[in-house]
């Protein structure tokens, strides 16, 4: 990248402009300097291109409007009165000291002016009356749009690698301070590839299989029998003698019908080979603790509703 950060590249891009808006003006200019034959008497113009249609319509070599010239001159004015005042020449800030990052700051002053208290106000209170706040919630909706839905949908039910937000399955913690915790600082979920420790691939398709079994899917019971001792051995150590998962490292309970990346005997076979590696970005930098308050309550009123509805009425 080192490559692209050196004087070089100002100096290229620069030249590059100029040089783009120069050949602009002279095609335009030496195209206003061509002389067309016209006739004498009617003063219009006789030469044609050679292009015929329906047998006599005949297109004509006809000069371009001057006013359409002088407007096409005019842009290209503009275009360098601007390149004076506003950054566009490599890394010559213009006249004017304009920057979309000085505008963007700018901007976010502004909300925060408008804004922070609001958010100030909600920090102070507790998630769970926060989640019971009408104005909280449309806010707190609106930053998930903004910001979660790409992964998690609309309509936080999630997708395949990304978590429903909607029931009360949590690999972490569903509990506001933990969702807080979540957002504020992300998550790096990693489940190494186990085929190897489990002994090759005839152990990966019984330790699937007694997986399935955990959650009362259909499993082949020889191979169940088999995969068991194997999941003790390799598996158990995140995810529990009993399979319920470990919140604590992130370990997902198979014991229920939740899968994150699907739950047949090959998707599972699939993750035991190859590993799962997911990753949640942090957003306390990008957001602030304050936002994040109020997005932390929002995402924890999807999966109990009940209990905003009870708190808003205390």
């Amino acid at each position: 990248m080192a490559d692209f950060t050196n004087g070089f590249w100002d100096i290229y891009i620069a030249v590059l402009t100029l040089l783009g808006i120069a050949g602009c003006g002279l095609l335009l200019w030496s195209q206003s300097k061509v002389k067309i034959k016209v006739d004498a008497e009617t003063g219009r113009a006789t030469e044609t291109t050679g292009h015929v249609w329906d047998e006599n319509l005949t297109e004509l070599n006809t000069p371009m409007p001057r006013w359409w010239m002088w407007l096409f001159y005019l842009t290209i004015v503009f275009g360098l009165a601007y390149l004076v005042l506003y950054p566009g020449l490599g890394s010559y800030a213009g006249k004017l000291g304009w920057q979309s990052t000085g505008a963007y700051e700018n901007e976010l002053k502004k909300a925060d002016a408008e804004y922070g208290p609001l958010f100030a106000k909600y920090q102070q209170q507790d998630l769970k009356a926060v989640a019971a706040d009408p104005q909280a919630q449309a806010i707190g909706e609106r930053l998930f749009l903004n910001y979660c839905a790409q992964c998690h949908g609309s309509d936080a039910r999630g997708n395949k690698g990304f978590p429903n937000l909607t029931d009360k399955d949590w690999l972490y913690g569903g509990e506001p301070e933990v969702i807080k915790t979540t957002i504020l600082h992300g998550r790096h979920g990693v489940m190494p590839p186990m085929a190897a420790a489990l002994g090759g691939d005839k152990d990966v398709e019984n330790v699937a299989h007694y997986v399935l079994s955990l959650s009362g899917s259909t499993a082949d019971p020889i191979k169940v029998v088999f995969g068991k001792p194997k999941f003790a051995a390799a598996c158990a150590a995140c995810h529990g003698m009993d399979g319920k998962g470990n919140q604590a490292l992130g370990a997902p309970n198979l014991t229920d019908k939740i899968w994150l990346h699907g739950g047949g005997a090959n998707a599972i076979m699939e993750a035991i080979r190859k590993g799962r590696d997911n990753s949640m970005p942090p957003f306390e930098e990008f957001l602030g603790d304050a936002k994040v308050h109020v997005l932390a309550a929002y995402v924890w009123s999807l999966s109990n509703a009940e209990k905003a509805a009870a708190a808003a009425k205390q």
